[in-house]
């Protein structure tokens, strides 16, 4: 069982948090969780959302945060910059590494592994290059404090970026925290299109990392996480050039510890300037993912949805939007018959249904365009689908008030992604991440 909550912690609701029946039924987080609590327990969580800060009750205060029904705002620690190692790899990027170690001067233990540049930048340097996994490694194996914090050199930290990390540190449960990686500013289509969907940009609500929810994973480009921890797991799997961040964070996780995604904590990754190069980086992204279904079976699809939710959008592409209609709405009115039984309202339930499916739709289009595309090339018909999988591309353009530019970057992005999921595939022999995954239930 999880240790409860430090004494002094608050707790914010996450935004998709229902409660019903006087606060006794707490529905949300992701996978969307049902969490039944006493009339006591229903006034508690009313004090904690209200401000108060978590005196007793630590168990409970817990529970939330293992849904993801709320996210901690943890007292001031005893931890500061003398508790950090930084480690940055780098390679070839010496203006990188000199804008990283300015803002970071603050920190009196700085490591930076060489690997391999054709010019050395450091002493701690591999001779030839092995990959970032391996040069993180030479590199928090020279820490001695008690925390370890991961920057990439073309990664650069705002003011401020190091205490909200800290902070969650004041759990012992919390072995790994990472802030938001938003795209930095500069000019051009590339770095305009990152601004609003950079690769490693997460998305500006907390969350708890676990796998197949929300925040799945946290990239290593920025990364705090406790020396105790990495000696554990044995750091980085060298093996992978790829997807060694998402491998070390899911054994983190199943461990038993906490990964805390931290968003009011911003970093600024530095986008390819090249579009050949800015599309290579994310086909070699796409090759991670093979590697890692054959570590960690049942965690990489294409998309995972119900089978009523699969079978009314495959019947809608088919063009028989009558059986469509029927599939989803049939399957959809048993969520509320269901749910009433635990006190969930129908509205809530209906609106659960209803996000259920839009997510099932925009899950399989863009399985379509990352996943099947080849395969949707072979004929007219398919090739039409292809294309009403790409209109949830052209409503984001919308959305932020972009150009075609925009746009026709948003599908090369998936495009480039998907080549490279297919080559990994191909590579190791593993079909895992072309192939949707069905879930039992409708609920959980």
């Amino acid at each position: 069982m999880s240790a409860p909550v430090p004494p002094g912690t608050r707790l914010v609701p996450d935004p998709s948090l229902r409660r019903a029946r006087d606060g006794q039924v707490l529905l949300g987080g992701s996978p969307v969780r049902l969490l039944r609590v006493g009339a006591r327990a229903a006034r508690l969580v009313d004090r904690w959302f209200a401000g108060e800060p978590v005196r007793e009750g630590g168990a409970l205060a817990r529970r939330l945060l293992d849904s993801g029904l709320a996210h901690p705002e943890p007292p001031a620690g005893e931890l500061g910059p003398a508790d950090v190692t930084l480690v940055v790899p780098v390679k070839d990027d010496p203006a990188g590494l000199a804008r990283v170690l300015a803002a970071t001067a603050e920190l009196p233990h700085r490591i930076v592994v060489d690997d391999g540049s054709q010019e050395p930048a450091a002493e701690l340097r591999h001779p030839v290059a092995r990959g970032p996994a391996a040069a993180r490694n030479t590199g928090w194996r020279r820490a001695r404090t008690e925390l370890v914090a991961f920057l990439d050199a073309d990664v650069l930290p705002e003011p401020g970026w190091l205490a909200p990390l800290l902070r969650q540190f004041t759990d012992p449960a919390v072995h790994a925290v990472a802030p938001r990686a938003r795209g930095a500013a500069g000019g051009g289509a590339i770095a305009c299109y990152e601004a609003d969907r950079g690769g490693l940009d997460l998305g500006a609500l907390p969350a708890g990392v676990r796998p197949m929810s929300r925040v799945g994973y946290v990239p290593s480009a920025a990364l705090v996480v406790r020396r105790a921890a990495l000696a554990e797991l044995g750091g980085f799997d060298e093996a992978l050039r790829f997807g060694e961040d998402v491998d070390l964070v899911w054994r983190i996780v199943d461990s038993g510890a906490v990964v805390r995604y931290v968003p009011g904590s911003v970093v600024r990754h530095r986008p390819r300037s090249g579009l050949r190069s800015w599309l290579r980086q994310r086909f070699d992204y796409g090759t991670s993912a093979a590697p890692l279904a054959r570590r960690h079976p049942g965690r990489l699809c294409c998309a995972r949805l119900s089978p009523w939710s699969a079978a009314s959008w495959a019947a809608l592409v088919a063009g028989r939007p009558v059986l469509a209609a029927g599939l989803a709405t049939g399957s959809a009115a048993v969520l509320p018959l269901k749910l009433r039984a635990h006190g969930v309202p129908d509205r809530e339930a209906w609106r659960l249904a209803v996000r259920g499916h839009l997510g099932a739709g925009r899950l399989l289009a863009e399985a379509a365009r990352r996943a099947w595309f080849p395969l949707l090339l072979v004929s007219r018909r398919s090739r039409a689908v292809l294309l009403v999988a790409a209109l949830p591309c052209a409503w984001e353009a919308l959305r932020h008030r972009r150009g075609p530019g925009w746009f026709a970057l948003r599908l090369l992005d998936d495009l480039a992604y998907g080549c490279g999921v297919w080559a990994g595939c191909a590579r190791e022999r593993c079909a895992a991440p072309l192939l949707p995954r069905f879930t039992g239930r409708t609920t959980r």
